[in-house]
């Protein structure tokens, strides 16, 4: 009987952090931006410069680890990392070893079993490196120091993950539950999200754990699940063939969708940790802590469960809606602004959705605000625009953010009120379409359907199909 393997897998995910500057100076953390241009003496690692820790980042560390159910270390500081690479300037990296700053926490993951607690070893604070840029043209590497310095959290995982769909699932978790603290917006394909996967295998029931490795360059949710389900298999055709796996970092190529071995860690990096000399340990008040602890928002479970409760909208509606902070948002303040809540949940689902598919933009994106969306409403249900029109000025505003009352207005786009105006035009029809009328009046009821059709023509759009619908019944009768 063919041997049955279990994959084990942990994860360390990091996370840039939305401050507006970096951890240790005032350079912007801004995304993009010409190469070093975001750069001063500190973050590029110039002699005698010394860094200053940026509060913020404190607070959006510690307001994650109180998500994840970690205990906080009050009195926590920062090591020294020491190792060489090109894109980190002063050949040591300022992270946390010895004490971190958040410990012991879990998160909890729907999977196809029910719910599962996912623990999180630890949570610490740590500066990015810089960006190596390696041109193919000139045959050599640039290396940009933007990004060096940004500050960044990594969340360690214990090795409670057995599946793809599991590790997805817990980064979903994660990255909404940011998310909604504002603590980064955690968009993979920018780096501000990114995962490392440790992964082994071994045989069901054994307890003890195989060798493993880590997979890196992973930023799409995609391009995990392919990485996961290769190297798995990977290491049990390795161990089926009686071959030894390696303990060893991969990169992963989404493009190829193969991973290739980077470095072994068989003999593990000596990276000679001491205490950062440069920086004072951080104590956190119990007040202090209180008052991060004050400002969590109300998270994505609390709110499925308050919708469900307030408003009477779908299930399926509420999740979709809250799988995003800014879609959240924009819901809750149309209806603060009187919108009916169906109606706003409508045009989220459909409209919204639909346009985010065709133009590929993530609900953090949207442009139009709730207080277009909730102008837009109420021109519908006074009816000074028919759907039509309110399908086709939807669209401008979700591109540019237009004020629905000033573009009906400026190009003309209200619906034709006057009953006697529509009513001549709706006679000229019939008058046309002798054929329909007769067509109509031996029980082919699908007539009417062009006549409607024909008198929306006449009236470009700008009238009310029902008021269309009851004349025309009005005079075939």
């Amino acid at each position: 009987m063919a041997k049955q393997y279990e994959t084990v897998i942990g994860l360390e995910v990091h996370v840039e952090l939305a401050t507006k500057t970096k951890i240790f100076c005032g350079c912007s953390t801004a995304f993009g931006g010409a190469p070093n241009t975001h750069t001063c003496p500190v973050c590029t690692g110039m002699p005698g410069s010394l860094p200053v820790l940026n509060k913020q980042v404190v607070e959006y560390a510690a307001a994650v680890g109180l998500a994840t159910n970690c205990s906080i270390t009050q009195y926590c500081k920062f090591d020294r990392k020491n190792y060489f690479y090109p894109d980190n300037p002063q050949n040591y990296q300022i992270s946390q070893l010895y004490l971190p700053i958040c410990r012991n926490g879990h998160v909890e993951i729907e999977t196809e079993n029910g719910k599962k607690q996912v623990r999180i070893h630890e949570i610490h604070m740590e500066e990015d490196a810089g960006k190596l840029i390696h041109d193919e043209w000139d045959d050599c590497s640039l290396v940009d120091f933007n990004r060096s310095g940004v500050p960044l959290i990594e969340i360690v995982s214990e090795p409670d993950m057995r599946s793809a769909e599991e590790v997805i699932a817990y980064l979903e978790k994660l990255r909404l539950i940011i998310q909604y603290l504002g603590a980064s917006d955690c968009k993979l394909q920018e780096g501000s999200m990114r995962a490392d996967v440790n992964l082994s295998v071994r045989e069901v029931g054994s307890e003890t754990f195989g060798t493993r490795t880590e997979t890196k360059n992973l930023n799409s949710f995609k391009a995990i699940a392919r990485a996961i389900e290769n190297e798995r298999e990977r290491q049990i055709d390795l161990i089926e063939d009686g071959k030894a796996v390696i303990q060893e970092t991969r990169r992963w190529d989404d493009a190829k969708e193969y991973s290739y071995a980077m470095r072994s860690k068989e003999d593990a990096q000596d990276y000679r940790y001491f205490p950062e000399p440069d920086l004072v340990p951080i104590v956190i008040s119990d007040e202090w802590l209180d008052t991060i602890r004050n400002q969590q928002p109300e998270f994505r479970d609390e709110k499925m469960k308050r919708y469900k409760e307030e408003f009477d909208i779908p299930e399926y509606d509420i999740s979709i809606i809250t799988a995003s902070k800014h879609m959240a948002d924009l819901f809750e303040e149309a209806v603060a602004l009187g919108s009916n809540p169906k109606k706003v949940s409508n045009w989220l689902m459909v409209e919204t959705l639909r346009l985010m598919k065709d133009r590929s933009i993530e609900a953090e994106d949207l442009k139009f605000s709730a207080a277009n969306l909730a102008k837009l409403i109420a021109l519908t249900e006074s009816k000074t625009i028919n759907s039509s029109v309110a399908k086709e000025v939807f669209e401008v505003m979700f591109d540019e953010n237009i004020d629905p009352d000033q573009y009906v207005e400026a190009k003309g786009l209200k619906t034709v009120n006057d009953e006697g105006a529509l009513r001549s035009v709706i006679e000229t029809i019939l008058t046309e379409n002798p054929q329909s009328v007769a067509d109509y009046k031996a029980g082919k009821v699908k007539a009417i359907g062009f006549l409607t059709g024909q008198t929306m023509k006449a009236m470009k759009g700008k009238a009310d199909p029902s008021e269309i619908n009851r004349i025309l019944m009005e005079l075939l009768q």
